[in-house]
């Protein structure tokens, strides 16, 4: 198990410091339906993550079986890479200018009016529809499937990594949850300090996991 592990804990730190669900959650957090739409939305979040990290690791495991060794896996990981690097470069290019404030999207703007199943909805969305998200979480499951440890070593290290992946969306409702008024001004001071470096996070880490992912694959390939 430990194997499988290792090779997937980079990927899902990788997912756990995605700034949007960290702020997102701030947000809903502090709305009048503040702890029920923050359930609603950890619980979509998760479910969002688990979905295709169970999906890659099933269909991996089942492409071992079919190979000597597992090449499927580098090839992957290339163009996860490649993607990452893209998207890194993109945000690079797109980084707000200093004087120059950007709007959040609507959508963020209406979260004091969503709804239980709304805010569930949004969780299940920010994973499909972020690249910073979904290409790490398939990454990292396609390297658990390749280590071949076995069916119930891979389940487990596919469920730790759900569970690290997900500390951005159930970290601030634990720390709701528990600290009742007191933590507004923590959450507050979290929110601030993501907003201000996301620029540099999801630069940074797509930069970073997509630089290794390459390695991976053109060691492997060669």
């Amino acid at each position: 198990m430990g194997e499988a592990v290792g090779s997937m804990l980079a990927s899902a730190l990788a997912v756990a410091f995605s700034p949007l669900p960290l702020i997102t959650v701030v947000l809903i957090l502090a709305t009048p339906r503040g702890r029920t739409n923050g359930l609603a939305f950890a619980a979509g979040w998760v479910l969002g993550l688990a979905a295709p990290v169970a999906a890659v690791v099933v269909a991996g495991s089942a492409l071992n079986r079919t190979q000597p060794v597992p090449t499927w896996s580098f090839w992957v990981k290339l163009v996860l890479g490649v993607l990452l690097l893209l998207a890194a470069a993109r945000q690079w290019h797109d980084r707000p200018r200093a004087g120059h404030i950007t709007a959040p999207p609507s959508w963020l703007q209406a979260v004091d009016r969503y709804t239980a199943a709304r805010s569930a909805g949004l969780g299940l969305a920010l994973v499909g529809r972020s690249p910073r998200s979904l290409l790490p979480a398939v990454g990292g499951a396609a390297s658990i499937a390749a280590t071949g440890t076995g069916a119930g070593a891979e389940a487990a290290a596919a469920a730790l990594m759900v569970v690290i992946g997900s500390l951005c969306a159930v970290l601030p409702l634990a720390v709701r949850l528990r600290g009742g008024e007191r933590s507004a001004r923590l959450l507050g001071e979290w929110r601030a300090w993501t907003a201000t470096h996301a620029a540099a996070v999801l630069t940074t880490v797509p930069a970073v996991l997509g630089a290794a992912y390459l390695g991976d694959a053109i060691s492997g390939l060669t």
